[in-house]
């Protein structure tokens, strides 16, 4: 048997077929008798990826043939003799063409061309061949040569040389000059381009990962008419598969499939970047699409299409398409079975996947890591600690590894059964598999949350994981927190005590950490029991700290400790600032001392850099309006209205309520009329505050107005109607005022004291003592028990009367009620009994009131003097008189 042995360079240039490829071959072919005929004998040819088409240009300079001479054979004749002779020709010409091709080149360390001896009479072919060699070692000396060609004439229509060059500028990342160099084919030599050109580039893009310019160069072959192939898809959504480009990979496939072009891989990938990004649906439409367009599924197709449906849980598919894949004859495999099997885990269907684990074994396969990993989840998942430990012991038996997925699983059931001994284990498997001490604790911790029994963690971090803890402080921060949500309060200590690392300002952050998150969690003892543990640093206190302990102590209701604390920031020099100023302004206000509470807005009002927010603001507002300060009222306001806040719903309501009297009416219904235009609706408190205000100003019709307003809001309540009945018992309305009372009672609200009192003390005024008495009678059968200022009021109307009978009867009322006279009773019988001309009753009054603790005031002296002028004693009111100026009143 003869052996031959071709030896056939397929890089030659064809000007008529310019879309060959330089691509080497090599052939051994047994015959029994050596007869070379032609090169279309030869077939198989392997492509490369960049180009699936190759077409041969015969070249009797460029095809080398080697014989490889066997023994004589006696039968051949005088033509195979001819064609031997005409071979050893060829490979005569060929030997001489590289020893040419040798003496253009110099190899000095690396090797060039010799640019002295070259001639420009090359031929292409043999240009080409310069080209390529120096292609496979020097970029650098390959461009040179390349524009060596182009001087000298050699680059039109020879598409093999820019090939050539596409691909070492690709390994450059030169990708302008590359779309130059397409233009100047296109433009400037008028060559036809193959998808050639634009595989090269695609292809150094799909290794770089460089999705942008792989679209780019796709689109671009678009744009020149150029007609991708197989391959050109297959890179491009490989490419797009590795980052997860949706778009760019919809675009791809719709073109292929508009061409008509089949790439198996590309259905592939466009299925796996659906699954991955949970598109099921989309990538069931492309499995509808392989159908559709008779695509033939390979093993890969199947895998992708058994994992989407896996994925969704749509298993009994899943099932259908492992079995559609041993009908087509694929072999079993393992990984077809992992897939459903990770399937049937996240299902919790364990006992099909049993099943399945099963049956690996039974068609000749064997589980492997995989396998083992996914029963790992699928039981842990099942929340059987059981058979998960089992597993997993097998798998550690075989020698595989567990994955942190696997242990994070694994950790998760040793919590919640209390396995405190296998979690030591697991946690040994993780320092071992080398997961990181922050990502061990951060899963323990996690585990033992969710379990309820974070008490054991401080049991489990022993040795080098406790270590870590102690010096890094990172990982002290997360479990001191976790123990502190969970009040193991002491746990927390002891760490912060035996802790090594040193910084002061983030140990500092982390007390105030820890001690807000007692707060929130309203863990207020244990806040107190930090503080109280904290290292004492020589230098200032921490201000974040200690008003934060401040606010803390005002909830408890200690505001001793927390007025201490303050005296201590204030003794210690440290500036507040606005949060401390509220803070502080807070606790005063809470504990009631309000003289202080303007004191601490004084020193704020000194301190320069200042500037009070929203909240501040309003709180503010209620102390001085509580102090009754109407003229730092209004310099808040107009300061408010200076500072650019943006005022909101609660803010409008605060101004109204509490500047009501600081400021004129007409500006505080002007705020009033800004918030509705701004969409914001008062409360009834500011209803309220406005109705009282409108009254007394005499501008009714605004405030029936605003009355209507918030009965069509539902914010009427009894204290509108009281409101309004006084305003116009006030302006002596007795009309308006009874139907304001008529209204109340239709509306279904029970008539409240206050508006009884209004009705008496306006009936009385006007001497209409028929209603007065009416009133009066209202109240018994509604069973409304007077107060102090009724009986005040009862007293003023008969002592204007003159009626002291029925005086001495209100009083006589007043005390068995349980009352005693207050400051106004004694002035309204002084008043009375003046006019009675009990004036030596009047001067006994006084006695009276000095006994039973109540001190006479202007009015008490007014009326007293008031009282001995009507009944003719100037002398003692001029006496009286004197005694008011000596008392400064």
């Amino acid at each position: 048997m003869g052996s031959l042995k071709f030896s056939i360079s397929l890089d030659p240039f064809d000007s008529k077929k310019l879309n060959s490829s330089p691509i080497s071959s090599y052939f051994h072919l047994g015959c029994r008798a050596c007869i070379v005929n032609s090169l279309n004998r030869v077939s198989n040819i392997k492509a490369n990826p960049i180009n699936d088409e190759i077409t041969l240009s015969l070249n009797s300079d460029l095809v080398s043939e080697t014989i490889i001479q066997q023994k004589p054979n006696k039968f051949r004749g005088s033509k195979k003799e001819a064609k031997r002779f005409l071979g050893s020709k060829v490979g005569m010409k060929k030997n001489r063409w590289e020893r040419e091709l040798e003496n253009l080149f110099v190899n000095d360390g690396e090797i060039d061309v010799n640019y002295s001896v070259i001639r420009s009479d090359l031929s292409l072919e043999q240009c080409n061949s310069v080209l390529k060699r120096l292609e496979s070692c020097s970029d650098s000396k390959t461009l040179r040569f390349f524009e060596w060609m182009r001087s000298h004439g050699k680059l039109e229509g020879n598409i093999s040389a820019y090939n050539l060059v596409f691909r070492v500028l690709s390994r450059k990342e030169d990708w302008g000059t590359a779309e130059k160099m397409i233009w100047e084919l296109k433009n400037e030599l008028g060559c036809e381009m193959g998808y050639q050109v634009f595989n090269t580039l695609i292809y150094a893009c799909s290794k770089l990962g460089r999705v942008e310019l792989g679209a780019k160069w796709f689109r671009m072959m678009l744009e020149h008419g150029v007609r991708p192939n197989v391959a050109t898809f297959g890179m491009l959504m490989g490419l797009y598969q590795k980052s997860w480009n949706v778009e760019e990979a919809e675009f791809t496939f719709t073109r292929m499939r508009d061409l008509g072009t089949v790439c198996q891989s590309a259905y592939s990938a466009l299925i796996t970047i659906y699954t991955r990004l949970n598109l099921y649906e989309k990538a069931e439409e492309v499995i509808g699409f392989m159908r559709e367009d008779e695509v033939i599924p390979n093993l890969d197709n199947c895998l992708v299409m058994l994992n989407a449906y896996s994925q969704q849980g749509k298993l009994e598919d899943a099932e259908m398409v492992l079995a559609s894949m041993q009908k087509s004859g694929f072999p079993p495999n393992i990984v077809a079975y992992n897939t459903l099997i990770t399937g049937y885990g996240k299902a919790s269907k364990m006992d099909a996947a049993q099943r399945l684990f099963t049956c690996i074994r039974n068609v000749g396969l064997e589980p492997n890591e995989t396998t083992y990993r996914s029963m790992i989840e699928g039981w842990g998942r099942a929340d059987n600690y059981k058979e998960t430990i089992w597993y997993y012991q097998k798998l550690k038996k075989l020698g595989y590894k567990p994955n942190s997925s696997n242990l994070y699983t694994l950790i998760n059931l040793q919590a919640k059964y209390g396995d405190e001994d296998g979690a030591v284990r697991t946690l040994e498997d993780m320092l071992n598999i080398g997961c990181q001490y922050p990502s061990i604790i951060g899963i323990l911790l996690q585990a033992y949350e969710r379990a309820g029994r974070i008490e054991k963690v401080p049991l489990l971090l022993k040795g080098s994981l406790y270590q870590h803890v102690l010096l890094n402080q990172t990982s002290c921060s997360i479990v001191v927190m976790a123990y502190v949500k969970q009040r193991l309060v002491e746990e927390a200590i002891k760490v912060l005590r035996d802790k090594v690392w040193k910084d002061l300002g983030f140990e500092d952050n982390l007390y105030h950490l820890l001690i807000c998150s007692c707060k929130e969690l309203g863990h207020l003892e244990s806040a107190v029991k930090l503080y109280t543990h904290m290292p004492k640093h020589f230098d200032k206190p921490n201000m974040h700290i200690m008003c934060t302990m401040i606010d803390i102590y005002c909830v408890m209701g200690q505001f001793e400790e927390a007025e201490k604390l303050y005296l201590e920031l204030k003794s210690s020099g440290i500036v507040l600032d606005m949060i401390g100023y509220s803070i502080v302004l807070r606790m005063y206000v809470k504990s009631g001392s309000l003289t202080n509470a303007c004191d601490v807005l004084d020193a704020m009002d000194k301190q320069k850099g200042i500037t009070p927010d929203i909240h501040l603001f309003r709180d503010m507002l209620r102390v001085y309006q509580r102090c009754d300060k109407q003229d730092k009222l209004t310099d808040l306001y107009y300061k408010i209205l200076k500072s650019g806040v943006p005022w909101d719903q609660e803010m409008y309501n605060c101004v109204i309520n509490c500047c009501s009297r600081a400021l004129p009416v007409d500006e505080i219904s002007r705020i009033f009329d800004e918030m509705l235009q701004r969409g914001f609706i008062p409360n009834t408190i500011t209803l309220n505050v406005l109705l009282d205000l409108y009254g007394k100003a005499k501008l009714f019709k605004k405030a029936m107005k605003l009355f209507w307003m918030a009965e069509k809001w539902g914010l009427v309540d009894v204290i509108s109607y009281n409101t309004l009945i006084a305003a116009y018992g006030r302006n002596k309305d007795l009309t308006k005022m009874s139907s304001a009372f008529k209204l109340m009672q239709f509306k279904g609200f029970s008539v409240s004291l206050e508006a009884y009192n209004s009705m008496l003390d306006a009936y009385g005024k006007e001497r209409q003592m028929e209603s007065f008495r009416s009133v009066l009678h209202k109240m018994k059968e509604s069973n409304c028990a007077s107060d102090h200022y009724t009986y005040n009021i009862m007293i003023n109307i008969y002592g204007e009367q003159g009626w002291i009978d029925e005086v001495a009867e209100v009083l006589k009322d007043l005390k068995e009620c349980g009352f005693r006279p207050d400051l106004y009773s004694y002035n309204t019988l002084i008043k009375a009994y003046g006019i009675a001309g009990m004036v030596e009753d009047a001067v006994g009054l006084v006695k009276e009131m000095r006994e039973n603790g109540i001190e006479p005031d202007k009015v008490t002296y007014v009326n007293l003097i008031t009282a001995m002028k009507r009944n003719d004693e100037f002398l003692e009111a001029v006496k009286w008189s004197l005694w008011m100026k000596q008392m400064g009143l």
